[in-house]
């Protein structure tokens, strides 16, 4: 047996690494259960991902960026730096074109048919500049539209009762830190029977 911690080859019977200490016993039990409980949960899997409706992937999506603090505004500033880097990227490549085609006609012997057709190849630039002014305007203009509409979905949401206001309540990021409550566990419990 390969020990999983330091990944020394250790003998079968031993409960402990004699490299590192690692309970390898414990390591048996869960090996030897796993096989014993084979039995795949295909929602798991990438399967699922694939067979999910459209909806549903939309929903994973922005569950997904809920969890990783992806808001509308991020979501904006990425767009228009995106938009930045592909437009500036696009500029870079047509100079670049331009003055290397120069180069290969000024150097001469190519024929008059063949430069007329270096000297244009630099608009091949003008697709990746398009493109990225193109993101540059959407997130100027159109995804400052869905971040105004966020947040007043944002307002409306939280806006909630003063009684729901009011609980001491955990705080999203740190789940080790309780807040103490100003009231006991037997409180308001009899306002809810009828």
């Amino acid at each position: 047996m390969f020990c999983p911690r330091c990944g020394s080859n250790q003998e079968a019977e031993l409960k402990f690494c004699k490299v590192c200490g690692a309970n390898l016993f414990a390591v048996r039990q869960v090996v030897d259960q796993r096989q014993a409980d084979e039995k795949i949960n295909w929602n798991k899997t990438w399967v699922a991902e694939m067979f999910a409706s459209s909806e549903e992937a939309v929903r994973r999506q922005k569950e997904l960026e809920r969890i990783q603090g992806i808001t509308p505004e991020i979501k904006r500033y990425n767009e228009i730096k995106g938009g930045v880097i592909t437009a500036s990227v696009g500029l870079a490549f047509m100079i670049f074109l331009s003055v290397f085609m120069q180069g290969i006609i000024i150097g001469g012997k190519v024929p008059a048919d063949t430069a007329e057709i270096l000297s244009r190849i630099w608009l091949a630039g003008v697709i990746p500049l398009f493109v990225g002014l193109a993101l540059i305007f959407n997130g100027m203009f159109v995804s400052k539209k869905m971040l105004e509409a966020a947040k007043r979905n944002d307002r409306q949401t939280s806006e909630l009762p003063d009684a729901v206001a009011d609980r001491p309540a955990l705080q999203s990021a740190n789940t080790t830190e309780f807040v103490p409550a100003r009231f006991s566990v037997t409180e308001d419990t009899t306002k809810h029977l009828k």
